[in-house]
């Protein structure tokens, strides 16, 4: 943990933030010349003060954090770990956008700023990049600007407002200084995309390319908004049923399966191109419930009401299946022990909640068969040994994935009963700094639909807050590929 130094331009900057304060005086200056006071221990620096917003749209009160410090001659600074503490004020509530700022030598209005071609620089002030020169690049740095000055308020009504935004950022800034210090990261591997959701994500890549844009998916694709979000951006409408598919276009079904209604829907209607990218392995699942129920088997499906993949294997022989989410369920299924029983399970379970239930299922009925090989799909379970296996050694685990995504859930708690604490985020800018302090070693891992680049991202952010050595443990290697369907290879 280190000390907290909050550093301002104007002693009026000082008070709005409270607390102690070092004013170093306002313009490129008295920035390039300051010094931080002597400290017993390792310092982070802190510079907060106003700014003029460059951008359409921003308002006074604005808060600014710097991903990057630029000066007009050209000079660049990045500074890691800033959109953690964007994160942090905008859970406060407060409105932020982090991304770089540029230093100018004086005054001058955000219209006329725009004018010296600054690029994609969000904010402009006088001293923070002449400070982090001074500075050095042995202290972390941290810069908070409010914007005061911008393209549709002037600054003195807008200097008031944005005063009162720096009255609220001290708490982030002291989260963020008991966070520094220096870690270890141990990257659980295999990790991130699976076999299955490489292939959705290629099947709609190539229909997009094939057929053109827009080309509609029913539900999402896999479950991570971040993999959803690109792909909209390339022309893919996501959309919750059939009905709202417009007339002769082309639509594919998400990789966790539909029920046979849905296809029936859309043979019904004759005019749409449906591309299936149920996962194989889910496609597995459909089949043995088709089977068993041939076989007159009652059928026990082992997984989460709800989840996609549960509704479209239930629904591929309604009247013969029953859900199970615990062991305490088994003793509420309507039929004696001596019924031929055949169960299945969801794909992306753990395995060991999983065994708890089937254990149920055999103590409960003597005529109990299962699938021919486990339903549990290989990458859920090799995420699952990877993550128990750094999880003992990890103060914390980050397991990144979205809410919806149930084999991302299942890591946090396989992790979690290992003995770690861990936590679910959509990224890193879901990562509470609070989580870090006093935490020296980080698991990381990812869901088979979170994308590598995410867990890279994560991974840079936590750099910028010490030292960090990062570890990669992999316990498999995985070679596993599915081909893809007729209409787009």
């Amino acid at each position: 943990m280190a000390e907290l130094r909050v550093l301002s331009a104007l002693r009026v900057e000082a008070l709005a933030v409270g607390g102690p304060v070092q004013v170093v005086g306002m313009g490129p200056r008295r920035a390039a010349t300051a010094v931080l006071r002597p400290a017993p221990g390792p310092v982070g620096a802190a510079m907060v003060g106003v700014a003029a917003g460059l951008l359409p749209g921003m308002a006074p009160g604005d808060l600014v954090v710097a991903t990057e410090l630029r000066t007009l001659d050209g000079r660049a600074r990045p500074v890691p770990g800033a959109r953690l503490v964007a994160a942090q004020l905008a859970r406060s509530g407060l409105s932020v956008r982090a991304g770089p700022v540029v230093s100018v030598p004086r005054l001058l209005r955000p219209a006329r700023l725009r004018e010296l071609g600054l690029g994609d620089a969000v904010a402009a002030d006088m001293e923070s990049g002449f400070l982090a020169d001074a500075l050095g690049r042995d202290v972390p740095l941290v810069v908070v600007r409010a914007v005061a000055d911008s393209l549709d308020s002037g600054p003195v009504g807008g200097g008031l407002r944005a005063l009162h935004a720096l009255r609220r950022v001290r708490p982030a800034l002291e989260a963020w200084a008991r966070a520094l210090g220096p870690r270890r990261v141990e990257l659980a591997a295999p990790r991130s995309f699976c076999a299955g959701v490489e292939r959705a994500i290629e099947i709609v890549e190539r229909a997009l390319e094939r057929f053109g844009a827009p080309v509609y998916v029913r539900r999402q694709i896999v479950h991570n908004a971040h993999v959803v979000a690109g792909l909209e951006r390339r022309g893919a409408v996501f959309v919750q049923e059939l009905d709202e598919v417009p007339t002769g276009a082309t639509v594919v079904l998400a990789a966790h399966g539909v029920a046979p209604a849905v296809r029936a829907q859309a043979a019904a209607r004759g005019d749409l191109s449906v591309i299936d990218a149920t996962c194989p392995l889910v496609a597995k699942v459909h089949h043995e419930a088709r089977r068993f129920a041939a076989q007159g088997r009652r059928i026990v499906l082992v997984g989460h009401a709800d989840h996609e993949e549960v509704v479209g294997t239930m629904g591929e022989v309604p009247e013969a299946i029953d859900l199970v989410e615990r062991p305490e369920d088994v003793v509420r299924l309507p039929y004696g022990p001596d019924t031929p029983v055949a169960y299945l399970t969801q794909t992306t379970l753990a395995v060991d909640e999983t065994a708890e239930v089937l254990s149920a299922l055999r103590d409960r009925f003597s005529d109990l068969v299962g699938p021919s090989a486990d339903d549990i799909c290989y990458a859920s379970q090799n995420r699952q040994d990877a993550v128990r296996a750094v999880a003992a050694r990890c103060q914390l685990v980050l397991v990144v994935g979205s809410a919806n995504s149930s084999n991302s859930a299942r890591l946090v708690e396989v992790a979690r009963r290992e003995g770690a604490r861990a936590e679910l985020i959509e990224d890193a800018g879901h990562l509470d700094l609070s989580w870090l302090d006093g935490v020296s070693t980080i698991g990381v891992t990812a869901g088979a639909s979170a994308p590598e680049s995410v867990v890279v991202d994560l991974v840079e952010q936590l750099s910028g807050l010490g030292t960090t050595e990062v570890h990669e443990h992999r316990t498999i290697e995985e070679s596993v590929r599915f081909s893809l369907p007729l209409q787009v290879r």
